[in-house]
């Protein structure tokens, strides 16, 4: 997860005009001046002239000094619902400049004022859906003499709003497992725990693995084989390619909570899990990993957040983001060749690729017609097919369906179960 923020400080630069004192003076000197060449009274000239005198010296008036805008925050990084506290104030050298401070937020992020003065600002930041919300400052500042105001406008911070996946676990896409120390029970004789049989003993087994109660009944020397013991590697890909408007840009929302729940099914299992994030010129990539930060720093790197992730270029999947053996779980409309490319480029690979498809409706008309919905649902279907053939398994995630449902409907990928002898 992306680390808490400390202070940081940022040097700002003001854009200087005519303040309002400026303005009302240029109105009232403009006015006097203008009725003394209509009325002829120098008197008026008189009365104006000390105003265009301070206005002359606008230009050599003092400005403020170096400002400094500092933010703190708990967290740049939270989940849905979550609350952080913010604070952000103005230093000024000297610290009797008078400056005005005023903080907002994008639409989505909720900021509740706990403590406000001109120089600083303290609230409260929420937001009910996950994504990224910059937090815009202005500051305002006065020179001394009053004629000239300056201002200028910034992202103080960008928070990071993280999904919250749901608590139900998901079935991964059961295939071989490499002979890893892991969860799994493997169906191969191996280096575990678990009981697989007795056998006689054969030169170069080792003397830990020999069965003495067996042995001492039957007279020579047995073995005890044990099943293996396995670990899996799961990826993620995630499809973050421009959508289009409709029911594929809210796929997107299925697209980064289904990804985050096989993480953290994943996660929780003890296999290993990484991500990538296909999209763009630069796609972000985390190798696989255990433990609980693993799931936060993918987290980041499904928000584009920190600096804990890799990227490359192409539009394939790194070789380092997918190891030898690792099971793939992709989540995308389908709409893009090059992410589909992607997918047929893993299976190539030797990987097992499951594709989740999150689109649940057409993208190509508001007004649904049967007849283009059902034309619809025939390409799709072919297109399942054709993946199919190639070894990418498809499976539809429809409306009114959990995850845990759709991924139900892969097939059994593992080699006959093997039998003690």
């Amino acid at each position: 997860m992306t680390e808490a923020a400390e202070a940081h400080r940022i040097d700002i630069e003001f854009h200087w005009g005519a303040s309002r004192l400026a303005g009302a003076l240029v109105t009232c000197s403009a006015v006097a001046l203008g009725l003394s060449l209509v009325e002829s009274r120098w008197q008026l000239v008189v009365f104006a002239a000390p105003m265009v005198g301070v206005l002359c010296s606008m230009g050599r008036q003092p400005r403020a000094p170096r400002t400094v805008v500092c933010v703190e925050a708990e967290s740049v990084g939270f989940f849905e619902g979550e609350h952080v506290r913010l604070r952000i104030w103005v230093e000024t050298d000297p610290p009797s400049v008078a400056v005005e401070l005023a903080v907002s937020a994008v639409a989505g992020m909720t900021m509740q004022v706990v403590e406000q003065d001109s120089h600083s600002i303290t609230a409260m930041c929420t937001a009910r859906r996950w994504g990224r919300y910059p937090i815009r400052a202005r500051v305002t500042s006065t020179a001394r003499g009053g004629l000239l105001a300056g201002m200028t406008t910034f992202d103080a911070i960008e928070l990071y709003v993280f999904p919250v996946a749901p608590a139900r676990s998901t079935a991964i896409p059961r295939t071989e497992l490499p002979d890893r120390v892991g969860p799994h029970l493997g169906r191969r004789v191996g280096s575990g725990v678990e009981y697989a049989d007795i056998r006689a003993y054969t030169p170069g087994d080792p003397l830990r693995a020999v069965n003495w109660p067996v042995s001492a009944r039957r007279g020579r020397l047995h073995v005890t084989d044990r099943l293996s013991e396995q670990a899996a590697d799961v990826v993620v890909l995630i499809d973050t390619y421009p959508q289009p408007p409709g029911a594929a840009t809210a796929a997107t929302e299925r697209t980064v909570r289904g990804a985050m729940q096989v993480v953290q099914t994943a996660l929780r299992r003890g296999d290993r899990a990484g991500i990538v994030a296909l999209g763009g010129r630069h796609p972000r990539w985390l190798a696989p990993d255990i433990g609980r930060r693993q799931f936060y720093r993918v987290l980041d790197v499904t928000l584009g957040a920190g600096t804990g992730f890799q990227s490359s270029v192409g539009s394939l999947a790194p070789r380092p983001a997918v190891p030898p053996g690792a099971i793939v779980v992709g989540f995308s409309t389908l709409l893009n060749a090059h992410f589909a490319t992607a997918l047929i480029d893993l299976r190539k690979r030797g990987h097992v690729v499951v594709a989740v498809d999150v689109l649940r409706d057409s993208p190509t008309t508001a007004e649904h017609d049967p007849l283009l919905s059902r034309i619809w649902a025939l390409e799709r279907s072919f297109m399942y097919r054709n993946m199919r053939t190639i070894g990418v398994e498809v499976v539809p995630w429809r409306e009114g369906n959990t995850l845990d449902e759709a991924m139900q409907l892969i097939p059994d990928r593992r080699a006959a179960r093997w039998t003690p002898r």
